[in-house]
């Protein structure tokens, strides 16, 4: 999985608009045809209509993320923000195809955009099984 953060996310911790100790972090998993950009994808409702739809398993906007860990890592000079792994059970149906996945802070008034997980092509979950996400992270430069 590649990702990338948003340039949004580096002006708001410059700002100290976003506490990655306390703050609450939501994943949601985009439809075919998403194209992440980090210029200009800044908020949760300019993504909101290339959400996959709430269907089979999968419900807009509600996955929370926990467990997270902020490293600084200064041979690669970037700081990498990690959360622990999220699934979904497919049920009665497929979840997908899906692209990537967004995480938005929940807690910021606009719910700003952290960064994407680009699954490097489209992935789909058969109905029964466990679409899992593990390694969830964005690096910061």
């Amino acid at each position: 999985m590649a990702n990338q953060a948003s340039n949004k996310v580096k002006y708001l911790l410059a700002t100290g608009a976003i506490n990655f100790a306390s703050d609450a972090f939501k994943i949601i998993l985009m439809a075919t045809g998403f194209t992440f950009d980090k210029d200009t994808h800044h908020k949760y409702s300019e993504v909101l209509a290339s959400e996959l739809a709430t269907a089979y398993g999968y419900t807009r906007g509600t996955k929370a993320l926990s467990g997270v860990a902020v490293t600084e890592d200064d041979t690669i000079d970037k700081c990498t923000i990690k959360w622990s792994s999220v699934s979904w059970t497919a049920a009665a149906g497929a979840i997908g195809p899906s692209p990537g996945a967004i995480i938005f802070d929940d807690t910021e008034v606009n719910d700003a955009i952290i960064g994407y997980i680009d699954f490097g092509g489209e992935y789909t979950q058969a109905d029964g099984g466990v679409l899992t996400l593990s390694g969830i992270e964005v690096g910061i430069s």
